[in-house]
Parts: C-alpha cells; sequence; structure tokens
C-alpha cells in the first residue's frame, strides 16, 4: 500500500523539449528526481549533508517508466512520489506524471528503486531509521 504521496509542479521549458515542442523521454526521469529529491528537502533531509556528515547518498538502480502521452512546451505538470515499499537499503517509489493538476491527464507512470550506498564503497546500507520514519509516515 502506497504511503506519504508528495506532488511538486515542474513547467515544461524549450529545453525539456525535442525539436518539436515534446518532451524527450529522458527529461521525465529529470522530472522523477525532482519530485523525490524535493520531498526528501520538505521532510528536512539535506542530502549534501547526509553524504558528507554520515556519508550516505542514494543511487536509482531500476527505473520502469510506462509513457502514456506526451507533455509539450509549457505545459504545467505535477509529479507524484509515493513509497510503495522498502527493504533493508533499498526504497520503491511509485510516480506519476500529470498534465493540468493532481487529477489531470496522466502522462507517465513509474516505479523507481533507490538504494541507500556507503558514499566511500557505493555498497549498500540500511535506510536510517529516521528516515525511513519519516519516508514510511512513521
Amino acid at each position: 500500500m502506497p504511503l506519504r504521496r508528495f506532488t511538486w509542479p515542474v513547467r515544461v521549458y524549450w529545453e525539456d523539449t525535442d525539436g518539436g515542442g515534446v518532451v524527450y523521454y529522458a527529461n521525465y526521469l529529470r522530472f522523477l528526481e525532482r519530485a523525490r529529491s524535493e520531498w526528501l528537502r520538505e521532510m528536512g533531509v539535506d542530502q549534501g549533508a547526509l553524504q558528507r556528515e554520515e556519508r550516505l547518498q542514494f543511487a536509482v538502480v531500476e527505473a520502469e517508466v510506462r509513457y502514456r502521452r506526451p507533455a509539450r512546451y509549457d505545459d504545467l505538470l505535477v509529479v507524484s512520489a509515493e513509497v510503495e515499499g522498502w527493504r533493508g537499503a533499498s526504497v520503491t517509489f511509485l510516480q506519476e506524471v500529470r498534465r493540468n493538476g493532481e487529477e489531470g491527464e496522466l502522462l507517465v507512470t513509474a516505479r523507481i528503486r533507490a538504494a541507500c550506498l556507503d558514499a566511500n564503497t557505493l555498497k549498500p546500507r540500511p535506510l536510517p531509521p529516521r528516515m525511513l520514519e519519516e519516508l514510511v509516515g512513521g
């Protein structure tokens, strides 16, 4: 059961599009990343400080993306993220990109798994308990 839904607005700029004014497919991954990063920021998690002080960082290790409809130049999108589940050193997010608000036209769906890594060795590390509590609404 997904937990703690977060949404983040994204405006489509010319630089996000191909020559025809349609969002280039890889840029949706950037939009999804921004939503997850802003969610952490809203929870008070400073990823830079996490890396510097706790030697911990995150990396996407799996991405399943379904492109349903194209976004175009100047569209206002809403990108959502919610936790689907977690295991030891990883968390899986369900994400959507919609046009014109949270109930707007569904453009993209994604399942993203991010691993928590030791910043020195890049080997998996368990999610910190305080972060897990925040992510799953504990």
